[in-house]
């Protein structure tokens, strides 16, 4: 594979790589539409529904840094056959469950499945691209992501209009199963030279942190933010984080080194990073709520209502056009630019959506063009930072700072939503106040992160 190229059949194995993450993306709000389904046919209480939710995103959150470092040391390629594997396999068994326990159960399973797909996709992505073409490559990775975002809604409200609930996992084994395919066909195995010796308690220390992180997150809008279970879940996260980190100090090889983040690329990239997804992810979860309980729109006709973010990111990314701009503007240009674009599409959703959908679509076109130059500029930021005998790991932080931020953003957006309605102001308001909260994250955070990236550009110590 000569280095300079690129594998001569990259972008067919790009291709299968983003059919199986669009996939897992896909799962992640695909539930939701067929909440009143499982509630009327499997008898679902409201603690079932949220544990059918959170079993998957638990886990895959959970288990990132860790399935990254596994594919690291045992091969990308197994792994990313692994991960199909088993999301096909709790795919199946969640589209026949009988009760709510098996289809929890099922979810947890497909969750380890994601999670080692999540991070081998982008890990493998970076290994096969020539450095010239990795932009693009991300790109194009990126705008699936947007496309599960957008498309979960829709194809789970056609699947449930014309068959059963358990049909939104079934029809994920057809994909899982070409994908199984192509991977021992097309994909080549890559991994660490060194062959760095597992590090065990690292991977249990970062799990079981992570996971609590996640879970005191999205449990503080449902318990309180001051319940037991809160404050006792996060602490459970910071004080085993903390054992995380000072065990990884420890080491010569360790799973996540900490010495990462003494590079100001590595650092200005995460710090933007979490405030992006922060700002979007809590602000388009106030959107969805504006569209349905302002605007008043059906689930579906919401889905289709935000797909032109989606769009465009699509249109951008797979053209191309975002990776010419960011090759013309650089790294910190383009993220402090994509995601002052986001913030713009943001205050235009708070400020004018009460009027119509006029200002939302400004809005989410705004937002869209931003994603498309701001987050592959932002993953290949983080990604470059890292030696590629570490891309697995790199790409085990990219998706933890995703998951995290997005939680955090829902919880805490939500927060200011119920805390501006309980002053007596309308949800209409509400909803507007959130969007400029983040707003206020996004454009923030790429202030930061290309003041961060624009010194170590230039080698200020």
């Amino acid at each position: 594979m000569p280095a300079s190229h690129g594998h001569p059949q990259r972008w067919l194995i790009l291709a299968v790589i983003c059919l199986a993450q669009l996939t897992v993306l896909l799962d992640n709000t695909v539930l939701n539409v067929a909440i009143p389904s499982l509630t009327r046919e499997l008898h679902a209480s409201t603690s079932d529904i949220q544990w059918m939710i959170n079993a998957y995103s638990l886990v895959q959150s959970g288990l990132l840094l860790t399935a990254g470092s596994a594919a690291d040391r045992y091969g990308r390629k197994k792994m990313l056959f692994a991960g199909l594997a088993l999301f096909g396999a709790g795919s199946l068994v969640a589209g026949l469950a009988g009760s709510t326990g098996q289809l929890i159960a099922a979810r947890a399973g497909m969750g380890v499945g994601g999670a080692l797909l999540m991070t081998t996709t982008l890990a493998v992505a970076m290994q096969i691209f020539a450095p010239e073409e990795q932009p693009k490559a991300i790109g194009i990775w990126s705008a699936v992501n947007a496309l599960g975002f957008a498309g979960g809604p829709l194809i789970g409200g056609f699947v449930l209009d014309h068959f059963w609930w358990g049909a939104i996992f079934l029809i994920n084994l057809p994909v899982a199963a070409l994908g199984l395919v192509a991977v021992v066909i097309l994909v080549p195995e890559s991994k660490n030279p060194r062959g760095d010796r597992p590090d065990l308690l690292g991977a249990l220390l970062s799990t079981i942190g992570m996971a609590a992180l996640v879970y005191a997150i999205i449990s503080g809008p449902g318990h309180g933010w001051t319940s037991g279970r809160v404050l006792g879940t996060a602490a459970v996260a910071v004080v085993v984080l903390g054992c995380f980190a000072w065990w990884e100090s420890r080491l010569a090889e360790p799973m996540l080194d900490l010495h990462f983040f003494r590079d100001r690329r590595f650092t200005g990239a995460v710090a933007g990073a979490v405030l992006l997804t922060f700002g979007m992810g809590g602000a388009l979860f106030l959107l969805t709520q504006h569209l349905q309980f302002v605007l008043g729109y059906e689930p579906l006709e919401a889905g289709l209502r935000t797909a032109p973010l989606a769009l465009t990111v699509v249109v951008l990314n797979f053209s191309g056009l975002s990776a010419k701009w960011s090759a013309k503007l650089g790294t910190p240009v383009s993220i402090g630019l994509g995601m002052a674009l986001m913030a713009g599409g943001l205050v235009s959703i708070a400020e004018l959506a009460s009027e119509g959908y006029a200002g939302t679509l400004l809005g989410l076109l705004l937002i869209g063009a931003g994603c498309a130059v701001a987050n592959p500029a932002m993953a290949h930021a983080i990604m470059s930072a890292i030696p590629p005998e570490k891309a697995g790991v790199g790409a085990g932080i990219n998706g933890t700072l995703a998951e995290f931020g997005n939680g955090l953003g829902v919880a805490v957006l939500g927060a200011v939503l119920s805390s501006s309605v309980a002053a007596g102001r309308s949800l209409s308001a509400g909803l507007g106040t959130g969007q400029l909260v983040g707003a206020t994250a996004v454009l923030l955070g790429g202030l930061l992160a290309a003041g961060l990236l624009r010194r170590a550009e230039r080698g200020i110590a």
